[in-house]
């Protein structure tokens, strides 16, 4: 974080690139627009860029009460899914100009163009507005001069052709850019793959475009499958009752997950506890959905050929994600509401933009609520530097 004397400096300056000042917080969407136009840093600064909320335009203290709520609110715009890819930011209270201020700290991207409900914002000066295709391509050239994550390093030998194209402009591109900017920008699918971070600076697809869109995944990804088995029993000795290997491209690799967890589901009746009968399941299916979708997110793509697993026992099911713990995540802070960090940053986004992710940072936590409201112990984890285990018991 910037020290208060940074800070005391950067609120007495005009409003820049870099600094941005609002009295209170009563227009959601103008300070979203000022974190995303900062985090594409289109000057190229590679400095953070600092939202005042609280600062009169002159530099002055507007008088804000800074509570809890505000803060927590304005530091939820990170995991929204709203601001694509995430924006590194902090947020926090200081007293600077004589009052109470809260600070939002927002650093350069490493994966530019950054979007705004499917529109890119930049800052040219003072002055903020939504990019230009030109300014669209200075930002992707940018990111490309950069070492990229797994995800979006180029496949050696993957061409356009290897794409579902229609998958691509049909489903993904409606979701992921605003529809006027969509309708007016009128780019050949290439120039939009490559502006969604897809293709590499030699027009190469990566590795998420693949996963998210290739005709045939498992051909240039060996793990990137999903292995389902059932078992009569408690133990992997015991007979099977039901196997299949789930693969394809994104959407419909989760298609057929859904569908193999809901028909492996049981529905039991309870007709004597109460006035009214009462359906429940043996597992609820967000729960379930919720961890098998983690496991397909954030497990590791590149060092390892093993898929994801879901075992399902008489008594228990088990999910196995192949990578250890990342980044910020550790055994310690491990599920906790809004502790997340991404290995595969740009797979978690297409899965925002397809509907598969609500809100980031918030899966586990959703796995919880729907397996307590259920009946369901709370899910177990076993957690190696090659692997995280869910096992999930049944109803009591």
């Amino acid at each position: 974080m910037l020290e208060d004397s940074d800070l005391e400096v950067a609120l007495r300056e005009i409003e820049s690139d870099r600094v941005e000042r609002k009295a209170s917080f009563s227009d959601r969407d103008r300070v979203c627009e000022a974190i995303c136009a900062m985090a594409n840093d289109l000057a190229d600064r590679r400095k953070p860029g600092v939202i005042f909320i609280g600062a009169n335009d002159d530099g002055t203290c507007a008088g804000l009460q800074v509570t809890d709520k505000l803060l927590l609110d304005l530091a939820a715009i990170r995991g929204d899914g709203n601001i694509l890819p995430f924006p590194v930011m902090s947020v926090y209270k200081r007293t600077l100009a004589g009052g109470e201020m809260v600070v939002i700290e927002v650093r350069p991207s490493l994966s530019p163009p950054v979007r705004y409900k499917g529109r890119v914002y930049i800052r040219v000066g003072p002055r903020r507005a939504i990019a230009t295709p030109e300014e669209e391509r200075r930002l992707t050239e940018k990111r490309l001069a950069a070492d990229p994550p797994f995800d979006q390093r180029p496949i050696k030998g993957v061409t356009l052709d290897d794409l579902d194209v229609l998958l691509f402009e049909r489903v993904y591109l409606p979701s992921a850019i605003a529809p006027d900017v969509l309708a007016a920008n009128q780019r050949a699918t290439e120039q939009q793959l490559a502006s969604l971070r897809f293709l590499s600076s030699e027009r190469v697809p990566n590795a998420a475009a693949i996963l998210t869109f290739g005709k045939n995944p498992l051909a240039w990804i060996s793990g990137a499958y999903v292995q389902f088995a059932r078992f009569e029993g408690l133990e992997l000795t015991d007979p099977i009752r039901h196997q299949k290997e789930l693969s394809g491209p994104l959407p419909e690799l989760l298609r057929q997950l859904d569908e193999v967890l809901d028909a492996n589901i049981s529905v039991a009746t309870d007709v004597q506890s109460g006035a009214t009968e009462v359906r429940r399941p043996d597992y609820p299916i967000v729960a379930l959905q919720q961890l098998t979708r983690n496991a397909v997110l954030h497990r590791s793509y590149e060092a390892t050929n093993a898929p994801v697993r879901v075992y399902w026992f008489t008594d228990r099911i088990e999910i196995h994600s192949p990578g250890g713990l990342f980044g910020q995540v550790t055994p310690e802070n491990f599920g906790q509401p809004g502790v997340t960090d991404y290995r595969n940053p740009l797979l978690a986004e297409a899965m925002k933009v397809l509907g598969y992710v609500q809100r980031f940072g918030m899966g586990l936590q959703l796995a919880r609520e729907a397996l307590d409201n259920n009946g369901n112990p709370t899910f177990e984890h076993e957690l190696s530097p090659n692997a995280v285990l869910a096992k999930v018991r049944k109803q009591r």
